[in-house]
């Protein structure tokens, strides 16, 4: 079976989005692309949460946004119960946020990166297994403290 990927960008993350599905499609991954459709200004919000739902839904095993920077769009999907989103922006980056955080949404600077260091980002990042042991009692705290708030 395929593995479901969930994939969003601002604006200014859409070209290098593009390319990234294209990308992962090629590679036999099933991508559900929620937006956008162009370089027309939207609000990354909006693309966040629809990313971190379907992963934390589990309708998605994991999920790649991208705008400008990375950063807002991990903002807003950490918001999301359940989600641990992480802006990459070299390769151990990518490796560490895997394998010690468990990172199930990657963030992207569109600005930033070239769709070369995008790929390798996102190929490390997809590669890499958490470890569990200690790691894993810290993202347990996390979820504890995700459930006393709700």
């Amino acid at each position: 079976m395929m593995e479901k990927l969930a994939i969003g960008s601002d604006h200014a993350g859409f070209r290098l989005k593009e390319k990234l599905k294209k990308y992962l499609e090629s590679k036999g991954f099933s991508v559900i692309d929620v937006g956008t459709d162009s370089e027309e200004s939207v609000d990354y919000p909006d693309f966040a949460f629809k990313v971190a739902k379907l992963v934390s839904e589990g309708k998605c095993k994991r999920g790649i946004l991208v705008c400008g920077t990375g950063l807002g769009m991990s903002i807003a999907a950490n918001k999301v119960k359940g989600i641990r989103a992480t802006v990459c922006w070299n390769e151990e980056v990518a490796r560490l946020s895997r394998l010690h955080n468990d990172s199930n949404v990657l963030c992207l600077g569109g600005r930033l990166l070239t769709f070369e260091e995008a790929k390798r980002i996102v190929e490390v990042w997809l590669e890499t297994e958490f470890e569990g042991g200690r790691h894993l009692r810290r993202i347990k705290k996390i979820s504890e403290f995700e459930e006393s708030r709700s």
